[in-house]
């Protein structure tokens, strides 16, 4: 498994919007579901999307932004609209019972003259999400061109039926929207993207991160890294460094200990079975690793975070 599907892992939509309903100038729609991660897609129209920052950033037709912000943000048709007379909309894909209905498709004379919003929010489980959030800026936009829109519409007008199964069938869309567009998120940032997924694609590195990745809990050594390449000891150090910052085994116990933090929320699992879930004979030895790199034993750690997970799940 590769780095990005394995920090989407615990990433999944739920109760996502896809419709064609229409939104007239000058109106606001306040995203209220604290979710981690929302994705927005303009099929016609476009405007202002406004964090709880003062940060706005525009998002026109045939563009999609993914939001990274857990406090919620609005969109308008511009930002002027926020201090004027204007239709406010409260929109949540989380409670979709409680939001107010956005007013159905209607006929317009001008092309501008009104906005199409394809909605999607994102609800993460465990805590291997974080690795992924800290590599996203809060608010990115890229370019879907006019066969997403168009593919949109189709899937829209398709759905109209409400068949059963709908709502899931729609959520595991975005889903694979959410993945398409982190994607070419990436791709665009050439050498900026995180080490993580730049290394994916390497010749050298990349076997030896998959082989992590999808067997964490091997007994890996360099040797058997540099096997899963093909390539020497020698040169998997060299190369892994090169790009990944950091030897292979080094990264290895970091990943390990990521895994142990979400491994750790889950109350039927012991200390030992965390332990060998990702590599340690004994619990022991991964209790004085965790120690070492998280400032505090396995026991003390699971202790902290059920107070935080009580919180959040209120």
């Amino acid at each position: 498994m590769d780095p990005l599907s394995e920090l989407l892992g615990g990433i999944r939509a739920e109760g996502a919007i896809l419709s064609d309903a229409l939104l007239k100038a000058p109106w606001v729609v306040s995203f209220d579901d604290r979710a981690p991660l929302t994705m927005v897609t303009v099929a016609r129209g476009g405007g202002v999307i406004m964090l709880a920052d003062g940060t706005e950033v525009a998002v026109n037709a045939g563009q999609t932004a993914v939001v990274r912000s857990g406090e919620p943000f609005r969109m308008a048709d511009e930002a002027a609209s926020v201090h004027r007379p204007h239709l406010d909309y409260w929109l949540t894909c989380f409670d979709p019972e409680a939001c107010a209905e956005m007013e159905p498709p209607v006929p317009v004379a001008v092309e501008g003259e009104a906005t199409a919003l394809f909605v999607g929010a994102y609800r993460a489980s465990g805590r291997r999400h974080e690795r992924l959030m800290r590599a996203l800026p809060p608010v990115l936009v890229i370019d879907d061109g006019s066969d997403v829109c168009a593919w949109l519409d189709a899937c829209a007008m398709d759905l109209e039926g409400r068949k059963p199964g709908t709502q899931a069938f729609i959520d595991r869309l975005f889903d694979w929207g959410l993945v398409c567009t982190l994607r070419t998120w990436f791709d665009q940032q050439g050498r900026q993207a995180p080490v993580w997924y730049r290394g994916f694609a390497d010749p050298i590195a990349g076997p030896a991160l998959e082989a992590i990745h999808t067997r964490p809990a091997n007994p890996w050594t360099v040797a058997d890294l540099a096997g899963e390449a093909g390539v020497s000891r020698a040169l998997l150090a060299k190369r892994f460094n090169e790009i990944m910052g950091e030897p292979p085994l080094t990264y290895l116990t970091e990943w390990r200990m990521q895994l142990a933090e979400e491994l750790l929320a889950d109350p039927d699992l012991t200390v030992a079975q965390v332990a060998r879930k990702i590599g340690y004979a004994d619990q022991f030895g991964f209790s004085n690793a965790f120690k070492r790199r998280k400032g505090l034993s396995p026991t003390a750690f699971r202790a902290a975070a059920q107070p935080a997970a009580a919180t959040a799940m209120a």
